[in-house]
């Protein structure tokens, strides 16, 4: 191969990458057209996102080939619980939500279909396909944030959002799952190749429909 097996995966969602640097609620979180409201169901709606992202990489760490995979997705599956959800907790109280709202609350059509999607992936495909699927909000949030810190915003709670995914201690989990990525490349067939690349494609898109969602504060049509 003559390129890492990220590299030919970035290479297949660029279309996408470019698209998500251009919707309203990515670049609404630098030039302050971003409604607070837009930003309040956008929060609520990770945090249920993020309960089910954790179950998904609890069970690609359950079938990793080697301990530490298993240990670094099972790792990552428990920060989630601490250093995600405290920046959550956090921008919740400076918006004033009450954690027991979004408790209540419901997942949106597309939290829904994201998070269903990463569960069968994780549970019914190979590790690989796990693997494949839970990468791109790794990556994708670790490059959107990068790319924003660059411009910052005007609003501090914004820009907690934006310092938290561009921070390098995010930047240095990232990696790891890259580095795993590519492990994984070489060992794969053709097919299994495509189908990985299949996986990040389907959940890349659906990282731009997440904030689609929010910036439309999508509700169920009946």
């Amino acid at each position: 191969m003559s390129e890492t097996f990220t590299a030919t995966l970035w290479d297949g969602i660029a279309d996408v990458y470019q698209a998500i640097l251009r919707q309203p609620f990515v670049t609404g979180l630098t030039d302050a057209s971003l409604p607070a409201d837009a930003f309040m169901f956008y929060v609520a709606q990770d945090v249920l996102f993020l309960r089910q992202y954790a179950r998904a990489l609890a069970a690609v760490a359950s079938r990793a080939p080697a301990t530490a995979e298993t240990e670094l997705f099972a790792r990552h599956a428990a920060s989630i619980v601490t250093a995600e959800m405290s920046l959550h907790d956090s921008l919740l109280a400076d918006l004033d939500i009450e954690p027991a709202a979004v408790d209540a609350a419901r997942p949106a059509p597309t939290t829904l279909a994201y998070t269903s999607y990463l569960l069968a992936t994780a549970l019914g495909g190979s590790y690989a396909d796990g693997v494949g699927a839970l990468l791109p909000c790794y990556w994708i949030y670790w490059e959107v944030g990068k790319h924003l810190l660059e411009r910052g915003s005007p609003d501090p709670r914004y820009q907690k959002w934006i310092g938290a995914y561009a921070a390098e201690e995010f930047g240095t989990d990232v990696r790891a799952v890259l580095t795993v990525t590519d492990r994984l490349g070489p060992e794969l067939t053709p097919a299994q190749r495509a189908g990985v690349s299949t996986h990040f494609r389907v959940t890349s898109r659906y990282e731009w429909m997440f904030w689609d969602m929010a910036w439309r504060r999508e509700s169920w049509p009946v």
